[in-house]
């Protein structure tokens, strides 16, 4: 079910106001139902599988605890096996399948390996890892198994942020669901008002976007250096807006029934470094794979050639966890390498900067940091984003011929060449878009309206929900757009 649909407009109240208004003792049971439900409209009979991982890690969870010595690790173990072997055969066999092939190919084998016609069930990756952080945080000591079936089901199922995160801990969700709830306005108040700016970044700004974005990068030998680079400043944006907007929702909709979620961006396009990025970017998931993978390889207590190993092949599992693509594969070794490189720098550059003055500007260094960094980022959004390896570096290279167009339209006055239908409809909103974005970051870092919103005269807020409500109404795209991260 997508949290753009008129069925989750009716989903959500019913399900939030039967929450309240059963007893407390039976509400984890609706929520599990409910989540069910939400999962089960996508494709029904993938429920199963989600059941038998959660049976799975219900077991492990009590055995390693009930455990000692070393069947506790391979309790761990067992369990992890089958959660990547369920997350490997949905997701990668075909990847690895097709590998195998163009290798037979080329050695003139005749035989292949079968490929099978499945289709990747929707938010595996993402209950996957909720699950493996369960199993981990329990053999780490740091959590107690979980007795009650029912309610570590609803730990993985919770619907909010079952399909795409965020990617909660055990310790921070767990014992919620044997809190009571009460309906608190505060809570109401700002869960809607969370829901509502999700929605806005999704269907007024996300899809505005795309309507650029997929003709262009679907069919990049079609269009100039020019419109390429603008679908590629789109769609960081595009991307951006998608997910944290689902994100937004999520913790929205939780945070109605008096549930906290954690957050998961904390507006990444103004970090000053890439590192600064990771820690504003999908912090769920970067935290998950810095607490369960780059500390598990050593982090930072080895030899400093082990740190770059690990920093770069963290950033390369990475890349493989978003998709069974090289796209992917060359996107998350791509930051890696940013990251290696910028320590290796790190003094050359410092040194560069103060011969040339710039620190001692703040704002300035701030904004060229940032610019960079933004540079940096959306460069590598190309591979993220482009159907193959090879469109990705046809896009780089006709971005490579941008000062020749740019000196043509100097000459000509014209931007026909662009091949870009309906420009003014599609170029020019979407900009406004990014312009609405950014100053709406501005104002709430300036004046904190996070922490402050709900202070305001009454006047001010009823303002900005009917302006909400009026950009949604008459800007939004409502044509069905799922979010971006449902295929991982």
């Amino acid at each position: 079910m997508l949290f753009n649909s008129l069925q989750f407009l009716i989903f959500f109240p019913v399900v939030t106001i039967l929450y309240f208004l059963l007893p407390h003792k039976f509400r984890w049971f609706h929520l599990l139902v409910a989540s069910c439900i939400f999962y089960m409209y996508f494709i029904p009979i993938y429920i199963l599988i989600l059941f038998l991982t959660i049976i799975v890690d219900y077991i492990a969870g009590i055995m390693i605890e009930k455990a000692s010595g070393q069947k506790r690790k391979l309790y761990l173990i067992m369990s992890i096996v089958a959660n990547v072997g369920v997350l490997s055969f949905f997701k990668y066999y075909n990847f690895f399948a097709g590998n195998i092939n163009d290798l037979l190919h080329l050695s003139a084998s005749e035989h292949s390996v079968p490929l099978l016609n499945i289709i990747l069930p929707i938010g595996l990756s993402f209950h996957t890892f909720q699950a493996m952080s369960y199993t981990i945080e329990v053999y780490r000591g740091n959590q107690k198994a979980e007795h009650h079936l029912g309610i570590y089901a609803l730990y993985v199922m919770f619907y909010p942020q079952l399909v795409a995160g965020p990617i909660e801990r055990p310790q921070n969700i767990l014992h919620q669901f044997y809190e009571k709830h009460q309906l608190e306005y505060d809570n109401v108040a700002a869960g809607i008002r969370l829901m509502l700016w999700g929605l806005i970044k999704k269907v007024v700004i996300a899809d505005r976007l795309t309507l650029v974005t997929d003709p262009i990068f679907n069919h990049p030998h079609d269009y100039s250096g020019i419109a390429l680079s603008i679908s590629v400043v789109f769609f960081a944006f595009q991307i951006f807006c998608d997910f944290s907007g689902y994100s937004d929702i999520a913790i929205g909709a939780a945070r109605v029934m008096g549930f906290k979620l954690m957050t998961n961006f904390n507006k990444p396009y103004h970090a000053r470094n890439i590192s600064e990025f990771w820690k504003r970017w999908h912090i769920s998931l970067s935290t998950w794979f810095r607490d369960y993978l780059y500390i598990s390889l050593g982090g930072n207590r080895v030899s400093v050639p082990r740190i770059y190993f690990n920093l770069f092949f963290v950033f390369l599992v990475s890349g493989f966890w978003h998709g069974a693509n090289f796209t992917f594969i060359l996107w998350g070794a791509l930051h890696g390498f940013y990251l290696v490189f910028a320590i290796l720098t790190k003094k050359v550059r410092e040194q560069a900067s103060n011969a040339i003055g710039i620190n001692r500007i703040l704002w300035l260094s701030n904004l060229v940091n940032v610019t960079i960094t933004f540079f940096l980022v959306t460069f590598a959004w190309i591979f993220f984003r482009a159907n193959s390896v090879r469109d990705a570096f046809f896009i780089i290279k006709k971005l490579g011929q941008i000062p020749a167009e740019v000196k043509k339209v100097l000459i000509t006055h014209k931007m026909y060449f662009l091949n870009l239908p309906n420009l003014n409809s599609y170029i020019y909103p979407g900009l406004l878009a990014i312009l609405f974005l950014e100053l709406t970051h501005i104002v709430q870092v300036k004046y904190r309206l996070g922490e402050t919103f709900s202070q305001k005269p009454a006047i001010f807020r009823w303002s900005v929900y009917y302006s909400g409500l009026a950009l949604l109404l008459f800007f939004g795209v409502y044509e069905k757009h799922s979010f971006i991260y449902f295929q991982f």
